[in-house]
């Protein structure tokens, strides 16, 4: 480039080419993401005349380049080359990126086709989007058929009654195309599209290309018609689900391929609520019972995350004689993922079930799933305590779930005892201050003598947030005096975890507090042999400082008490510990200013 020509005088199109055009894949991707700053350069003229058409024949490409141009289209895009009456102009790169290979691609450009589709006015879209639609559905590759399967949706109801027709009759081909991967984007995309069909062609073309798709050879279509099925069932009365889809509703609970059980087990409840209690009693209570006994443990771990919800249609008689026998068997299951999938839903079957029957039938099994060797499984119990709390009293659940509780938290994994403490503020809560601090303060306490740092870690946020539940008078009698007499322990790291502790918990005290019980055990800590800990005090008088540095009595302490300690230890001999005390002093000097 002649260095006496300005940068303004070169065509940002001929920019754009050279860096599409450069080896360098991240170049060409940076030249992307740029094409809407570019377009604003050329105007919405030029956009149209010359950076379309360059892009749309810039197809040969690397697909993430392609995915990065074909994301670029979709957002807005439209108002770069003159606004919505010229969106259209942008469906034919998307066209091409519509039919590559990389489904990725094809994927993001048919969304961003379905995002201009929009913005189209009803004659741009007869002109210029139907056709679009018809050549990718007789495309000569399977790609661009796949593709057109996703773009009928979101125009049906925008356009008139003849060309609905066609789209139809497109859309049922592409049902019945001889390419698998074909008819599965068909069956992917036909519960949107039968969501905007009239019940008369719901009940023509509709149940038609369900029934084609679900009696499919291949597992991986059959497996995406269940949502069709909903789809399809929503929009008609339960006497004619039960006349129109009770064979297609059997034949998937128990079709040969767990894929497909699995789906039908996934979205069980969903079809539960549509179809109607007359087939929920009759028919699905049965399927549903024999979906938890699967031989596979996908399918079961499926079913066993719709209990609750299902059992919510029926008689409380019903679950306690159909469902409560299957739960009882799944506490036992040999996979510890269905174990640990009822672990998370047994507890809303209380609600249902009521006081008497929990106590009889659930409580059993809730000890035995908080005794489970996986650790996933005795959490998901603990974390789902509060709907048991709400049905049977907490002085039942104490008696029979604490001891458990507290094995757990003697537990030899480290995650198991961090996760007790993150829900022990929740159980706080629930326990009322008397029956904890006679059950787990002493507990709370041990945790931050923990060997592990993140258990003492997440000891001292549990102390600050059950100082939040119970208040600073109750933290004054039992946390306060019980840290401070970790700061005369022999072992280094028990004074590190009283510095760590009051440095959390002390934003949530009050200046007499802190004046009174702990300042005192810092200050002396700030002489320790150990730097780690003489930095660490630095870091606390900084928390304290600023916590309380706002009024007139929390200056007069910093200045009197905080600040001639910082001095001596911004001239230690440590430069980590003179870094913080520095800091330290900055703040405590910014309240005076």
């Amino acid at each position: 480039m002649d260095p006496g020509s300005s940068l303004d005088d070169v065509a940002p199109i001929a920019i754009l080419m050279d860096e599409l055009r450069a080896e360098d894949v991240q170049l060409r991707l940076n030249a992307i993401h740029r094409i809407s700053t570019i377009a604003l350069a050329l105007g919405p003229d030029r956009a149209r005349d010359e950076l379309i058409p360059f892009l749309q024949d810039s197809v040969d490409d690397e697909d993430e380049v392609l995915l990065a141009l074909a994301e670029e289209l979709g957002r807005n895009f439209e108002e770069y080359i003159g606004g919505p009456e010229y969106a259209h102009v942008l469906l034919g790169p998307l066209e091409n990126l519509s039919a590559v290979e990389e489904t990725l691609v094809r994927d993001k450009a048919a969304e961003s086709i379905t995002k201009i589709s929009n913005v189209l006015s009803a004659q741009q879209i007869e002109q210029f989007y139907i056709p679009l639609v018809q050549r990718l559905s007789h495309g000569e590759w399977f790609t661009s058929r796949t593709s057109s399967c996703a773009l009928y949706a979101p125009v049906y109801d925008k356009v008139s009654p003849s060309i609905q027709d066609d789209l139809r009759r497109g859309f049922t081909a592409l049902a019945s195309d001889d390419t698998p991967m074909v008819r599965r984007a068909a069956a992917k995309w036909l519960a949107p599209l039968v969501k905007k069909f009239t019940k008369q062609h719901v009940l023509t073309d509709g149940l038609a290309m369900y029934r084609k798709l679900q009696a499919d050879d291949q597992d991986s279509v059959r497996l995406l018609t269940v949502e069709d099925l909903i789809a399809i069932a929503q929009q008609l009365s339960p006497p004619e689900v039960k006349e129109q889809l009770l064979k297609q509703i059997r034949q998937t609970m128990t079709d040969k391929s767990w894929r497909v059980r699995y789906m039908a087990a996934s979205h069980f409840n969903e079809l539960a609520e549509v179809v109607g209690q007359d087939l929920v009693r009759e028919e699905l209570i049965g399927h549903f019972v024999q979906l938890l006994k699967d031989n596979e443990a996908e399918v079961r771990t499926a079913a066993a995350g719709q209990i609750p919800g299902f059992s919510k249609l029926l008689e409380k008689e019903v679950v306690l004689a159909r469902v409560v026998p299957c739960v009882r068997d799944l506490c036992q299951d040999v996979s510890q993922h269905v174990r640990a999938a009822l672990a998370s839903q047994i507890s809303g079957l209380a609600p249902l079930l009521g006081k008497d029957a929990t106590i009889e039938h659930l409580l059993p099994l809730f000890l035995h799933l908080l005794k489970d060797e996986f650790p996933e499984v005795r959490l998901n119990i603990i974390s789902k305590l509060e709907q048991v709390n709400t049905v049977i009293g907490i002085e039942l659940l104490s008696e029979s779930l604490l001891p458990a509780i507290v094995e757990l938290a003697e537990d030899k994994s480290w995650r198991v005892r961090q996760a007790i403490i993150e829900y022990i503020p929740l159980l706080a809560t629930q326990l009322g201050k008397a029956f904890f601090d006679e059950s787990l303060g002493n507990l709370c306490m041990s945790w931050l003598g923990d060997n592990v740092y993140s258990i003492r870690e997440a000891a001292a946020v549990n102390l600050k947030k059950l100082t939040e539940v119970f208040g600073v008078d109750w933290a004054k009698e039992q946390i306060v005096p019980k840290v401070v007499g970790m700061g005369q322990h022999p072992n280094y790291l028990y004074r590190m975890t009283t510095v760590q502790a009051i440095m959390t918990i002390s934003p949530s005290l009050t200046l007499d507090i802190v004046r009174g019980d702990i300042l005192e055990m810092l200050l002396q800590l700030a002489g320790d042999p150990i730097p780690n800990i003489r930095f660490n005090v630095a870091k606390a008088l900084e928390t304290i400082a600023t916590s309380f540095g706002d009024s007139p009595q929390g200056r007069q302490l910093v200045q009197q008490k905080i600040v001639p300690v910082l001095e001596a230890l911004k001239n230690d001999q440590d430069a980590d510990v003179r870094f913080f005390a520095s800091r330290a002093l900055l703040k405590a000097h910014a309240l005076d200013a």
